[in-house]
């Protein structure tokens, strides 16, 4: 799905109506329609459409509309739930910031007009009125055409939806207060779900935003697909379309075809970051991992390694990369590695190889042992928020804030692949590709999760390009702790869980997650 900046879809908005002979009363229409159609099935319990004796009542709706068309987008709303029986006219509410003479023709009027004449109660908005009572406040006061914080009466209707209790705020394409500018401190309105209006605006996955928007819930067959396609903006990616990026693996393919993935990871007391890094090269389809490690966890590790090579590093001058099969697919620096003596000359050595073809992962420790050091396309960095604010030389509310630009710039400036982790996950590419995977899982935030995604990207970067590989394990990650809800899960069941998710997507008869005909389908059950 493609995300838009405001600007961007402003842009959209007037090449509709300039050059495709859209006009703004049929897009306000379609909007407010369509927002209507997915709210009602994502909240079905709140809409009872019977009428029978004994039935739920329909549900009480109060409509904040600012003066703009997000506000005619929000009123056509609660016109639609009304005219299709889904709410009365009678237990329902409009609260305006102006009130428009009768003479108005703006989309904003006429849809205010026609609530009114059949029957909706309005009032302008006034900070002593009584807004208690709803089971559903729907947020039109600002949209897209936002560019600095709210003020006046839009900033006072928006704090007297943040003060409801028990009614699910709902707004309409943004949270009001949104915009791409935003920062934490900034107002804005705490809503529980977002008839996002395509393109989807990108202000929405800012890390820093994104828990003000709940769930996100777009509304799509506004624009013409055309329009949509052509706005240039990240693509936001679900796992069906992330894991489309990585082709299946032959099914004539052995363990060096797919893949032998070198790891270099853990140090004392932190034996635990190798396994579970290594664990996730597994998961994600790796023929093989080699496991090298300090001589002083190599007991810890070897005891148990279940199918991975562990192998201890003994101080040596690094392998001849022409050894033959042995010669590693993939390379993953990092997991609980510590900084100490000897770990930059292997940075130097995992670089030439990355220099001469072979994909390089860097995680943690590795990420600041790289310091200012250019690569070649062919490396994938994976800093938290605090390591990339470092590596940036950033705060890291900025980061979180406004993440997109800074990781653009730097994948072109470093030649790397930037996989920013926070509770939504970004990628930049070099060549300017940019995508987003939406999270908001606490499942994942505990230690080991970073570690078993670092293994997920040395895995898939063996066999696809560095920027699918970050997208389709950032999505896999996503989708496997998606699958263990409502649990705490450790890292390492996480890992087993995300074996099977990536085995219906990636081994030959289970094609992008589905069993092959003839063969029995469905989520196999857990064990």
């Amino acid at each position: 799905m493609k995300l838009a900046t405001l600007s961007a879809s402003g842009a959209l908005d007037r090449k509709a109506v300039d050059e495709w002979a859209f006009n703004t009363f049929a897009l306000v229409e379609s909007a407010g329609r369509e927002a209507a159609r997915v709210l009602v099935e994502a909240f079905p319990g709140y809409f009872p459409r019977a009428r029978l004796k004994g039935a739920p009542r329909a549900p009480r709706i109060a409509v904040f509309a600012g003066s703009g068309n997000n506000g005619a987008d929000a009123m056509v709303l609660l016109r639609t739930l009304v005219l299709r029986g889904y709410a009365e006219s009678a237990g329902s509410l409009v609260v305006t910031s102006r009130l428009p003479p009768e003479d108005e023709k703006t989309p904003g009027a006429l849809a205010f007009f026609s609530l009114v004449n059949m029957g909706a109660p309005a009032v302008l908005w006034n900070a002593t009125g009584d807004f208690s009572g709803f089971d559903i406040i729907v947020d039109g006061i600002t949209g897209a055409g936002l560019s600095s914080p709210l003020k006046g009466a839009a900033l006072a209707m928006a704090e007297e939806i943040n003060r409801r209790k028990g009614a699910l705020a709902v707004s309409v394409d943004i949270p009001s207060g949104c915009f791409d500018g935003w920062e934490p401190g900034m107002p804005i309105v705490k809503a529980d779900a977002v008839l996002a209006i395509e393109p989807v605006k990108a202000c929405l996955y800012s890390p820093a935003a994104r828990p003000h928007s709940g769930a996100v819930l777009p509304v799509r067959g506004i624009f013409p697909r055309a329009l949509v396609d052509a706005v240039r903006g990240p693509l936001l990616y679900g796992w069906k379309e992330a894991s489309a990026l990585v082709p299946p693996v032959a099914r004539t393919a052995y363990k060096y075809e797919r893949g032998l993935v070198e790891i270099r990871a853990g140090s004392p007391g932190m034996a635990g970051a190798a396994r579970i890094a290594a664990r996730g090269a597994q998961a994600a389809g790796a023929g093989l991992v080699r496991l090298v490690v300090d001589p002083s966890i190599y007991p810890l590790l070897a005891g148990d390694a279940g199918g991975i090579m562990v192998v201890p590093d003994e101080g040596t001058s690094p392998p001849d990369p022409r050894a033959g099969r042995f010669v590693p697919a993939s390379m993953l620096l990092g997991p609980g590695w510590g900084r100490g003596p000897g770990r930059e000359s292997l940075l130097d050595y995992a670089l030439q190889r990355e220099e001469g073809g072979t994909p390089l992962v860097l995680d943690a420790d590795a990420i600041a042992l790289a310091g200012k050091r250019v690569f070649h396309g062919r490396t994938i960095v994976t800093p938290h928020p605090g390591e990339f604010a470092l590596w940036a030389g950033v705060p890291k509310e900025e980061a979180l804030s406004r993440p997109l630009p800074l990781l653009s710039r730097l994948a072109a400036e470093r030649g790397a692949v930037i996989l920013f982790k926070s509770h939504v996950l970004y990628a930049a590419s070099p060549d300017g590709r940019t995508g987003v995977v939406d999270g908001m899982l606490p499942e994942l935030g505990a230690g080991g999760s970073g570690d078993l995604l670092a293994g997920f990207c040395a895995a898939l970067a063996a066999r696809r390009g560095c920027f699918e590989a970050a997208l389709a394990a950032a999505a896999l990650l996503v989708e496997t702790a998606s699958s263990s809800r409502p649990r705490f899960a450790d890292p390492l069941e996480l890992a087993g869980r995300a074996a099977r998710i990536a085995g219906r997507a990636w081994l030959p008869g289970h094609y992008a997650g589905h069993d092959a005909p003839g063969k029995s389908g469905g989520r196999e059950e857990e064990r």
